[in-house]
């Protein structure tokens, strides 16, 4: 039987902002896994107890909750930590979510545990699905009625206090149809046409020429 693994986004702090896709992953697991700031394993320093909490009590439903110590230290030992926790659960249960406040792409340990488990677990990372969510800045923009970037304006996300050295990853929007993708330049690009919609395609590379008005490149930081 294959084991499911959900990493899900639970957004900006508001269980009424998690997405639809999220609250199935809540249905679909046996159990699900919330980071706790506190090392006797309580849930009374956890933002993300609160989000899970509100979101069961509005689908009425009620799950196991794996309390996962995260000091957020950044620090591989701690990761490797919860993802050892996220493993040891899905040997007693079969489906579980493992959760993360704000969106899994953007300054989240999500990937550091993929990356883990992947060695750990080859099998169940195959099997993992990530879910995306609002963010805290998308929120706070809906929150102001302010646009983020309008016509043709950049929109720039920087770490404050960076620990190291600073790369970028760059998302490019907007092209136009028939447009040679040359003048990108090169790097670790993906293209995605059509997200979602019945012709989607993503590919793990810049295409040389754009097709269709919903194409997305991300250009994605060289790591490792």
């Amino acid at each position: 039987m294959n084991q499911k693994l959900f990493m899900v986004s639970l957004g900006p702090g508001d269980a009424e902002l998690l997405t639809y896709k999220a609250l199935k992953a809540f249905e679909a697991s046996d159990a699900i896994c919330v980071p706790t700031k506190s090392e006797d394993n309580s849930f009374t320093k956890s933002i993300s107890y609160k989000i899970v909490s509100d979101a069961l009590q509005l689908l009425g439903i009620k799950k196991e909750l794996i309390p996962v110590y995260s000091p957020m230290r950044f620090n591989h030992d701690d990761w490797e930590h919860e993802a050892d926790i996220i493993l040891d659960t899905l040997k007693k249960y079969n489906s579980v979510s493992f959760v993360t406040i704000g969106d899994a792409g953007i300054y989240s340990s999500i990937y550091y545990l993929l990356d883990i488990i992947k060695q750990k677990n080859p099998q169940v990372h195959e099997n993992c699905k990530v879910i995306p969510g609002v963010t805290s800045f998308s929120a706070a923009s809906a929150e102001v009625q302010k646009a983020l970037c309008l016509g043709d304006e950049e929109l720039l996300i920087k770490p404050i206090n960076p620990r190291g050295e600073v790369k970028t990853t760059k998302i490019l929007m907007r092209p136009k149809l028939g447009m040679d993708t040359e003048v990108l330049g090169e790097g670790d690009f993906y293209t995605f046409e059509n997200m979602y919609l019945n012709d989607a395609k993503i590919t793990p590379s810049k295409i040389e020429r754009v097709k269709k008005y919903m194409t997305l490149f991300i250009n994605f930081a060289k790591r490792g």
